[in-house]
């Protein structure tokens, strides 16, 4: 089933087709929480949603790789553009992602550092930490480590 929030003025979310995953609403961001493989045909499916939640304003978007089993490099473009338009538009951007396998690309990719993966979405929703006087960059707020 795929959720998606009500649209508003500033915010149009595109829908994702049911076998690719799911878009719903979580603590004012958009999650975009996809399932199975990741490739050539499913990236095609899954880039209107991903642009939709991308497109206006300051974005808060949360990409969910957990029930992710295999993601090509047509994938990674995806992950890579959707980062890239969520940040050029002062927004945040979180990868969800703890399999080994995911990783490792993303590592040999040399976009692991880019990316700072979280293993679950719960750590996509902590809280950022606060600097004192310095503005923290979103890569800075996602690997600080959680409080004591």
């Amino acid at each position: 089933m795929t959720e998606i929030s009500a649209p508003t003025a500033s915010s149009v979310t595109a829908p994702l087709p049911e076998p690719c995953g799911r878009v719903y609403r979580r603590d004012g961001r958009t999650v975009v929480a996809l399932r199975d493989e990741i490739d050539l045909a499913t990236a095609a499916l899954i880039a209107p949603a991903l642009d939709g939640a991308t497109s206006d304003g300051s974005p808060q978007l949360v990409v969910d790789l957990t029930e992710v089993s295999f993601l090509d490099c047509s994938g990674l473009t995806l992950l890579c553009r959707a980062r890239r338009r969520v940040l050029d538009r002062d927004g945040r951007f979180w990868l969800v992602c703890g399999c080994p396998r995911i990783l490792r690309l993303l590592r040999a990719g040399r976009l692991h550092d880019l990316f700072c993966p979280v293993a679950t979405p719960d750590e996509a929703f902590r809280p950022a930490p606060v600097a004192s006087g310095d503005k923290v960059s979103p890569t800075a707020e996602r690997a600080a480590p959680a409080g004591p």
